[in-house]
């Protein structure tokens, strides 16, 4: 695993420009959000998807988010009605994962039954970076154990991670909680999970 430590302040181009290289090339990286590190690839790579599956140690059934750029690339990827647009320009960027109905650009593997996706937009510069610089959407799944043990620390996370991970973007520790989940795919909006973003707007 390539290792990069980013200045808490002024993160080094150079160290992101590396990580974004590597996703182009079809490979894994773990990297800072604003909430927790993250596990990603490219969403249109099918290996790279696998191998993420794989290092989880989920079934391919399982349902994992990803990240855009901004709210304009919301609208390729999801069918974002009225109120949801409303409640996303509101709160994002932020640590939210809203569950939208799928556009047909998004890979199939990543909708759920229902034909859904979840989607992120990071309050954080550096994931925000990575997949505008992509010019795709990254996958946005929250490192942890094979158990599903939270990692907070990156030097426990390199050593973990060293083998089947391509590159990492370490930014310090990270005690973030995992984002809320809001479903907005229908009229009425549902809380899956309540985390690290205020969920008050929905109640």
């Amino acid at each position: 695993m390539e290792y990069y430590e980013l200045h808490p302040v002024t993160p080094q181009q150079r160290y992101i420009n590396k990580a974004i290289e590597v996703l182009k090339d079809g490979g894994v990286i773990i990297y800072p959000t604003d909430t927790l590190y993250g596990l990603g690839c490219d969403i249109f790579n099918k290996e790279a998807l696998q191998r993420v599956y794989d290092i989880k140690n989920e079934l391919d059934t399982k349902l994992f988010s990803f990240l855009c750029a901004d709210l304009k690339d919301i609208s390729k990827y999801a069918k974002v009605s009225d109120h949801a647009y409303r409640a996303m320009k509101k709160l994002l960027p932020g640590p939210y994962t809203f569950v939208l109905k799928a556009a047909k650009e998004v890979p199939k593997k990543l909708w759920t039954k229902r034909k859904t996706v979840g989607i992120r937009i990071p309050d954080s510069d550096i994931a925000r970076t990575l997949a505008k610089e992509l010019g795709h959407p990254i996958m946005s799944t929250s490192v942890t154990s094979r158990l599903g043990e939270l990692y907070y620390n990156p030097d426990e996370i390199k050593t973990v991670f060293d083998a089947s991970v391509d590159l990492m973007l370490a930014q310090g520790t990270l005690f973030g909680k995992p984002s809320s989940i809001v479903n907005l795919s229908e009229d009425e909006p549902e809380i899956l999970r309540e985390g690290a973003g205020d969920i008050s707007y929905f109640l």
